[in-house]
């Protein structure tokens, strides 16, 4: 499943349902909220159970995640380099203000999909796809759009949606 995530690519059911109308129905009731997170952490379980991130790593091939200060200097550790040394070599400030790969696919990814700096990479990519944090209404749209490159955000809002 290397390269770009075509099977996930129909995003119009999950676009459609993207809209205030879906996210107030779960926003007007604290339990509904509360059982929202509990559905999608099992489907985030469910669907990492199913689906291998080394089989995909789309997202390390097309994702350029924030990188803050603290990811500078555990990456630039990693690789036996002064943060600045680093920045210069691996970095760019993105229109956003922030600090981005300059390349993709990400400079640490193998041929084989692992990461060179696994132990250090940034946060977001630690994170990623964000399908198990608390208060999942709050991300609900990121996911949308993560799940056009992740397909376990694909798995967790297709369960969702169709709960």
């Amino acid at each position: 499943m290397k390269g770009k995530f075509n099977k996930y690519a129909d995003l119009k059911l999950m676009t459609e349902k993207a809209t205030p109308s879906f996210l107030s129905y779960f926003k007007k009731n604290k339990s509904r909220l509360a059982k929202m997170d509990t559905v999608v952490h099992i489907l985030h379980n469910e669907a990492f159970e199913k689906i291998d991130c080394l089989e995909c790593a789309n997202c390390c091939r097309t994702l350029g995640p924030a990188i803050y200060d603290r990811d500078i200097e555990r990456m630039a550790k990693a690789v036996k380099m002064k943060p600045s040394t680093f920045v210069e070599q691996y970095l760019q400030v993105d229109e956003d203000g922030d600090y981005v790969f300059k390349t993709m696919p990400c400079p640490f990814l193998m041929p084989d999909n692992y990461c060179s700096i696994y132990e250090a990479r940034p946060k977001a990519c630690r994170e990623y796809p964000h399908t198990d944090r608390k208060k999942f209404s709050q991300i609900y749209k990121l996911t949308v759009k993560n799940a056009s490159t992740c397909p376990v955000a694909y798995e967790v809002l297709t369960g969702l949606l169709n709960k």
